[in-house]
C-alpha cells in the first residue's frame, strides 16, 4: 500500500473514529490468555510466542498447579517444565525463558513480577510485546501498545503506520500508533485490533464487505 498524503491531524481524527468503532465492536477486548496473577500472565504470554492462545490455555493450568511461585519454577528440573509445555512449541527455549525470568523475579524482585517497563525488560524472554501485555492487563498501566502480527497487519492496512508491506518493524509500528492514539486507549486498542484481525481481517481474504472499519480503511476492498 503506498504512502498516504494524509496530514497528521487528519490521521489522528481518523484514528479516533477507528477507536470509537472498536469500542462498539469489542467493548470487553482484553487478552485471551487465562490468568489469575501477573506471574501467570507473564508466563502465559511467553508461552504464546508462535503458539495459539487456545493451546496455551490448555497448558498453563497444569503448569500453574504444579509450580505455584516464581521460586518453584526457577528451581524445577527443566524436563518437568518441558513435558508440560511441549505442545506450545519451542518448549526448550521457552523453558529457559520461563526459568530465567522466574530466577530474576525471585532474586531481584522478591518473587513479584515488576510493574514497570524498564524492570520487565530485564527479564529473560521478555520484550516490549510481553511487557505491554503484563502492564496493561495485569497492572492496568498504559506504558506502550501490544504489537503482534495482527496489530502490525491492521495498522498497516488502516494506514496508521508506514513500515513497509511486511509490517515487521514492531517498534516503529508501536511508536506510530502511540503518537495518534490517546494513551488511555493503548491497552484496549492493542487487544481490540488483535480480536478484529482474528475475526474479520486475517492475513488472507479479509472480509472487507462486512467490516465496520472499512469506511475508515484506505485498504478496504484492495487487499
Amino acid at each position: 500500500m503506498p504512502k498516504t498524503a494524509e496530514s497528521s491531524e487528519a490521521k489522528k481524527k481518523r484514528a479516533r473514529k477507528i477507536v470509537s468503532a472498536l469500542h462498539k465492536l469489542y467493548p470487553d477486548a482484553d487478552t485471551a490468555l487465562r490468568h489469575r496473577s501477573p506471574l501467570q500472565l507473564l508466563l502465559a504470554t511467553i508461552l504464546s510466542a508462535q503458539s495459539t492462545d487456545e493451546t496455551v490455555n490448555k497448558v498453563t493450568p497444569v503448569l500453574f498447579r504444579r509450580f505455584k511461585t516464581a521460586r518453584a519454577l526457577s528451581g524445577a528440573p527443566p524436563d518437568q517444565i518441558e513435558e508440560i509445555i511441549h505442545s506450545a512449541g519451542f518448549f526448550r527455549q521457552k523453558t529457559k525463558s520461563i526459568q530465567g525470568a522466574c530466577r530474576r523475579i525471585t532474586d531481584a524482585f522478591d518473587g513479584r513480577v515488576p510493574d514497570n517497563m524498564d524492570d520487565l525488560l530485564t527479564l529473560p524472554g521478555v520484550a516490549r510485546k510481553t511487557a505491554n501485555v503484563v502492564l496493561g492487563s495485569a497492572f492496568g498501566k498504559c506504558e506502550g501498545m501490544v504489537v503482534d502480527t495482527h496489530v502490525g497487519r491492521l495498522a498497516t492496512r488502516l494506514a496508521l503506520t508506514w513500515s513497509g508491506k511486511d509490517s515487521k518493524d514492531a517498534v516503529k509500528i508501536e511508536r506510530d500508533l502511540m503518537e495518534i492514539i490517546p494513551r488511555k486507549e493503548w491497552t484496549f486498542v492493542g487487544h481490540a485490533l488483535i480480536w478484529h484481525g482474528r475475526r474479520v481481517c486475517p492475513a488472507r481474504s479479509p472480509d472487507c464487505e462486512h467490516c465496520t472499519l472499512a469506511r475508515h480503511c484506505p485498504s478496504a476492498g484492495a487487499v
